[in-house]
């Protein structure tokens, strides 16, 4: 598996404090069948965390790079970042700021969980224009999506791609979130399910729980596109596998 959404470097937001906890955090991944995974600390939060790209930035993934290799945990870490989505983001991406999945194409955004709907199209359409596809960040965990989940269809027919957590497929957000996740799936709504980890005991990165759920829900073909082909896909700024995602009625 590849997860592609890993708050695993150390000491720069809410995610592991300290190069010890990532290393037990990279050690569940590879224990549930984990290969590669990206790190992506949080980036553009207004008022609390910066973390964009620099010196500072590609020192820390180095270090945490070296360190799986000094401990021998066959673990690929590519580079990212969780941006936060607000009007400034397109002009970030022209200043260089911003860190997509694997320094490639794909960029991994979240919304704040209450947003009005017309800044959020205007930040996806800034970002398209760049030439860069948005990764958005858990969909079904948004108030908005779930009051109106027709916003996803939306997002995917402009060119955008959808990451669902595996928290809300296992229900450790509430029922209302994994109704909506479970809906989502139904649809053919997602192009790749990651652990959004934050640590080796809350929020982990153990994958293996919600391949084992998808693939009794969905069958063996759901996981494996989800949780394998897409994130590779992605890595390598290729287009994702999309199983004709149909939309829902305006409620």
């Amino acid at each position: 598996m590849i997860d592609l959404h890993v708050h695993i470097m150390p000491g720069v937001d809410d995610g592991s404090p300290d190069m010890e906890e990532s290393v037990r955090m990279a050690k569940i991944a590879v224990g549930s069948g984990v290969f590669a995974l990206a790190a992506t600390p949080h980036c553009n939060i207004p008022e609390e965390a910066d973390n964009y790209d620099g010196s500072q930035f590609r020192e820390n993934l180095q270090r945490l790079q070296q360190e799986m290799e000094r401990q021998k945990i066959p673990l690929t870490i590519y580079s990212g970042m969780e941006v936060f989505g607000t009007p400034q983001v397109p002009q970030l991406l022209d200043e260089g700021k911003l860190v997509p999945l694997n320094d490639g194409r794909y960029l991994l955004i979240e919304f704040a969980f209450e947003e009005d709907p017309d800044m959020i199209w205007k930040v996806l359409d800034g970002i398209l224009e760049r030439g860069y596809t948005p990764l958005i960040a858990h969909p079904e965990r948004y108030f908005y999506v779930a009051r109106d989940p027709q916003l996803t269809y939306e997002w995917l027919q402009m060119g955008c791609c959808l990451q669902m957590n595996k928290g809300s497929i296992l229900g450790r957000f509430g029922e209302d979130v994994r109704r909506v996740a479970l809906d989502l799936l139904d649809h053919e709504l997602i192009s790749c399910v990651a652990s959004d980890a934050h640590s080796s005991w809350r929020r982990t990165p153990y994958m293996r729980e919600a391949w084992d759920v998808l693939e009794e829900d969905f069958g063996e073909d759901c996981p494996a596109l989800l949780m394998e082909e897409n994130p590779k896909r992605i890595v390598n700024s290729r287009k994702v596998y999309q199983l004709r995602p149909y939309g829902f009625a305006r409620r």
